[in-house]
């Protein structure tokens, strides 16, 4: 495991590959009721396939939905999301939204759930932590490639 996120990954064309890559697996989760892209088979999840659900915030400036497939862990009635985006030093996109709308829709196959966002406290990330990296275990590296703390969201229906 690098102990430094690798340059490449921040290169302009990783960045537009994955957001295409994003907005295809959207696209296809959506037209086949979540039968294709429903699971993340890269890195850590190559043998053990992590499931994923489409997450709808609305934009902080733009105030349109927007839409990103993720990781996620189900506690109880609750999702659980990791804000790693692959270790940048920056939280991605839509959990700054969560900070000006917390209402969001999760997409599981073809059942839709409105939820509100917060970031889990102290306790609750260190409880969840461990379950998340059994999920996936890339999210422990990707914590070790950036001095940020790795925000863990709790979505509870509304």
């Amino acid at each position: 495991m690098p102990k430094e996120r690798p340059a490449q990954l921040d290169s302009p064309i990783v960045r537009t590959v994955v957001k295409l890559a994003s907005r295809i697996n959207t696209r296809v989760y959506r037209l086949t009721g979540g039968r294709l892209g429903n699971r993340w088979r890269v890195g850590s999840a190559l043998r053990r396939p992590a499931a994923v659900c489409l997450l709808t915030t609305t934009g902080r400036r733009s105030g349109q939905a927007r839409t990103v497939p993720l990781l996620y862990l189900r506690d109880g009635e609750q999702f659980v999301f990791v804000a790693s985006q692959g270790g940048m030093a920056k939280n991605p996109a839509w959990y700054l939204n969560l900070s000006a709308d917390p209402h969001v829709v999760a997409e599981v196959g073809r059942e839709r759930f409105d939820l509100v966002a917060r970031t889990a406290s102290d306790q609750e990330r260190a409880r969840l932590w461990p379950r998340l990296v059994e999920m996936y275990a890339d999210f422990d590296t990707y914590a070790s490639w950036t001095d940020r703390t790795i925000p863990v969201v709790i979505c509870e229906p509304t």
